[in-house]
């Protein structure tokens, strides 16, 4: 049984890493030794065992050993000018089929060293957006190669594509049916530019998360004139300019400072408040009552940050038995109230939970009592 940290190769074909997660549907996530991760079947993988390597090395030498003893007893004796091989170049880590003909692949243009990405989404049929797919690409507007990998979802994300990119072209990755665009309300895109056999200037790794309404669809407006398809065409921005569209993932000590600066000018504004009437704790989650500048920030810090304010609360009364702690986290799209079920389950099982007062909290609060 594969486990994670097994190292393993691929059985049909080459290349192979670490195994670094234990994925469903008889899948592994294995990691190469440039850190990209590769979603596997279990079938396709063969694990190396260390015994193995060993096994190999110790033949070899032997093998060795046993040719010199070979020659020196037949007499042999080494040229005085000894045959100098050919060095024959190390095979890289790209096959034959990942090459293009150098035929095929586009000029550079002199405005090309920036980078320019894009996701696009064009209609298949522009005259009833309500019910139409849509061919989804990613466009690398730029000289650069791009190693790239494509996700959806906030929380939970799920690989949608993944692979390289050529310089000044664009890829076709599906055909999303209609009843699928609320899954694309959140993408994220990661890729690494380069250039093969040519020096270039280094660009930063790129990590963008962009947010994407699904209504955006259904309006004849979102889909605009381009330079890459003959159609109109929904364009998202990923990099321009080589600007990120979206900040990347900030360090946890910002976060914390802009708290800080919050509790230092309005120490008497407090986000859990009690009601000795009745016993119960108010926690209003909204970022906003928890701090005051979130310029900076992506979805993914602020749901991190909303978390760790639930289980300060949760931890600070898991004595108190009885105690009841209302969770004030909005309707919205439901992500903030899924992870703190989630958390409920999971890390406070033996503290039931139930949906809070219509009447005084709407459908945007959860109550929890400690047992």
């Amino acid at each position: 049984m594969i486990k994670v940290g097994d190292k393993v190769r691929f059985l049909n074909s080459e290349g192979g890493g670490v195994v670094s997660k234990v994925l469903k549907n008889n899948m592994v996530e294995v990691t190469d030794a440039d850190g990209f991760d590769f979603p596997t079947p279990i079938s396709e993988c063969v694990v190396i065992s260390e015994k193995a390597d060993n096994d190999v090395f110790t033949r070899l030498k032997n093998e060795d050993e046993s040719k010199k003893k070979a020659k020196a007893a037949a007499g042999y004796q080494p040229l005085s000018q000894p045959k100098v091989e050919e060095k024959v170049p190390q095979k890289v880590r790209f096959d034959a089929e990942d090459r293009v003909d150098a035929k095929l692949v586009q000029p550079e243009r002199p405005e090309g060293n920036v980078l320019n990405v894009y996701l696009a989404f064009v209609p298949c049929d522009t005259r009833n957006l309500s019910s139409t797919s849509f061919d989804w690409y990613v466009i690398n507007d730029s000289n650069y190669e791009l190693a790239y990998t494509v996700s959806t979802g906030q929380v939970k994300v799920e690989r949608q594509a993944s692979g390289f990119l050529q310089p000044n072209t664009k890829e076709f990755i599906d055909t999303i049916t209609v009843d699928k665009l609320n899954d694309f309300e959140y993408l994220n895109v990661q890729f690494i530019a380069f250039k093969k056999d040519k020096a270039y200037v280094q660009k930063p790794a790129a990590d963008v998360h962009l947010h994407l309404n699904p209504v955006r669809f259904y309006k004849l407006h979102s889909f605009v004139t381009n330079d890459f398809f003959d159609e109109d065409a929904l364009m998202l921005p990923v990099v321009e300019d080589d600007e990120s569209a979206e900040p990347l993932v900030i360090d946890s000590k910002q976060l914390m400072e802009a708290s800080k600066q919050k509790e230092a000018v309005e120490p008497q504004k407090k986000s859990v408040s009690s009601k000795p009437s009745n016993n119960i704790i108010e926690v209003d989650l909204h970022i906003g009552s928890l701090i005051d500048n979130i310029n900076g920030l992506s979805s993914f810090d602020i749901l991190q940050y909303q978390l760790g304010k639930f289980r300060e609360v949760m931890n600070e009364n898991l004595r108190n038995r009885g105690q009841k702690i209302v969770f004030i986290h909005g309707k919205g799209d439901g992500v903030l109230r899924a992870a703190i079920v989630k958390e409920l389950k999971h890390s406070y099982k033996h503290c039931p939970f139930q949906d809070a007062s219509f009447q005084e909290y709407g459908f945007g609060a959860t109550q929890v009592t400690i047992k």
